[in-house]
């Protein structure tokens, strides 16, 4: 495959029948919910799984903790 192939359809995104940014972006997602679906649809397909997968939950560790703050600061909001 050739680098352009690589940037216009990446191998570890073809897997799916529709790809994870045409999903994210189409359903309006948040970025941080959008990387979440990123790293876990290529989770086992591009590298490292398990790195992947610890990249979701560094997505999902921010958002828990933006919301954390936000019920003990109801002001910041």
């Amino acid at each position: 495959m050739n680098k352009e192939d690589q940037v216009l359809e990446p191998t570890h995104y073809t897997v799916w029948k529709m790809q994870p940014i045409t999903f994210i972006m189409e359903n309006r997602m948040e970025f941080w919910r959008g990387n979440v679906i990123k790293y876990v649809a290529r989770a086992g397909f591009k590298g490292d799984e398990i790195q992947d997968l610890e990249k979701a939950i560094r997505y999902l560790e921010m958002r828990i903790n933006e919301l954390t703050t936000a019920l003990d600061n109801p002001l910041i909001n």
